[in-house]
C-alpha cells in the first residue's frame, strides 16, 4: 500500500464578515488536532470528525454552541461526513440541543444503516449514546407563523457560514464534513445543503472530496459538492474544478459560496465568490495556514 503525506483542510464559513483573530487561531488550533490524527496513521474520517468537533465547541462560528437560531428562536443544526472508500456517509438535519452534530453524523453512518436522520428522532438517536447535549439558553419565540414568515420575507441575510473540512490520510483514502446552524433569517425546519451527500459534502477515493460553505439553496440547486468531484474525476485540478463550477453557481443563480476542494493526490484549493472565506490547511510542515481570502 502505497503511504501518502497527510493533509487536512479547514473552514469556518464564507460570507460578508471578516475572520477574527479569534476565529483564526481556533482554526489554527483545529487544524493542528486534525494532523495529529493523521500523523499517528489514523483514519481520514477522524481527523475531519476531530477538527470540526473544535469549531462545534467555540462557539465562534456558526456551527454547535454558536449555531444561528431559526425565526422561533430555536437552534436547530445540520451535519455530514463522508469517507472515500466506501463512499459511506452519515447526516443530520434539524437537531436539536446536541453539543456535536458532527459526531452523530457519523454514528449515523457507522451504526446505521441509513445515511440521513432528522429532527426529533436524530436527538433520540444522539441521546442513546449519551452524546454531549447543548444548554440551550432563551425561550422559543411564541409568534404566529404568519409573523415568521412576514420577518422572513423582509430580512436580508449578511452573514452566513458552515464549519467543514477534508482530510487525506496515509493510506489514500479522502474524507470530508460539515456541519452548520444555517443561515440568519430562516424559517422554522429550514435545512440547508450541509446534510445533503453531493451537495454540501462529498468524497470519493477515484475524484476528491470537497466541503462547502455559504447560502445553500443555491448549492442544493446545482449539488456542487458532486459537482467539483465530477470535474476530478475528469482530470482537471482542484483550483479548476472549483473554479469553473462556482462561476456556474454565480452566472446561473447567482448564488454564493466557498469549498475546499482536496484529491487524492494531494493537490488542493480554496476557492469562494464571497468577499471573505475563514479557511486553512496544514502539511505538517511548519505551521498550520489560515486566512480570510483566497484567490
Amino acid at each position: 500500500m502505497t503511504s501518502r503525506r497527510p493533509l487536512i483542510l479547514a473552514h469556518g464559513g464564507a460570507g460578508s464578515r471578516r475572520v477574527t483573530p479569534a476565529q483564526s487561531a481556533c482554526l489554527a488550533d483545529a487544524l493542528a488536532a486534525g494532523y495529529g490524527i493523521l500523523a499517528q496513521g489514523d483514519p481520514a474520517l477522524a481527523a475531519v470528525e476531530c477538527t470540526i468537533n473544535l469549531l462545534e465547541q467555540s462557539g465562534l462560528f456558526n456551527a454547535g454552541r454558536g449555531a444561528n437560531r431559526q425565526l422561533d428562536g430555536v437552534q436547530r443544526m445540520d451535519a455530514a461526513i463522508m469517507e472515500g472508500a466506501r463512499l459511506k456517509a452519515g447526516a443530520v438535519a434539524s437537531i436539536e440541543g446536541i453539543a456535536h452534530p458532527i459526531t452523530v453524523a457519523r454514528l449515523v453512518m457507522e451504526e446505521t444503516d441509513h445515511v440521513l436522520l432528522v429532527g426529533p428522532f436524530a436527538r433520540k438517536f444522539a441521546r442513546h449514546f449519551t452524546l454531549d447535549q447543548h444548554r440551550v439558553t432563551g425561550k422559543p419565540r411564541r409568534l404566529s407563523y404568519g409573523r415568521i414568515l412576514a420577518k422572513q420575507k423582509r430580512s436580508r441575510t449578511k452573514r452566513h457560514g458552515t464549519v467543514g473540512a477534508v482530510a487525506l490520510d496515509r493510506s489514500g483514502t479522502v474524507a470530508a464534513g460539515a456541519s452548520t446552524g444555517g443561515i440568519e433569517s430562516m424559517l422554522p425546519g429550514r435545512v440547508g445543503d450541509s446534510p445533503l451527500i453531493g451537495s454540501g459534502v462529498y468524497a470519493d477515493n477515484h475524484s476528491g472530496a470537497v466541503s462547502m460553505t455559504g447560502i445553500g439553496e443555491g448549492i442544493i440547486r446545482l449539488v456542487i459538492a458532486k459537482s467539483i468531484c465530477d470535474h476530478l474525476a475528469m482530470g482537471k485540478s482542484p483550483a479548476v474544478a472549483a473554479r469553473q463550477v462556482l462561476r456556474i453557481l454565480t452566472s446561473r443563480i447567482h448564488g454564493t459560496a466557498g469549498a475546499l476542494v482536496l484529491s487524492p493526490d494531494g493537490r488542493f484549493a480554496i476557492r469562494h465568490v464571497t468577499p471573505h472565506m475563514a479557511a486553512g490547511w496544514w502539511n505538517g510542515t511548519g505551521q498550520p495556514i489560515v486566512q480570510g481570502e483566497f484567490s
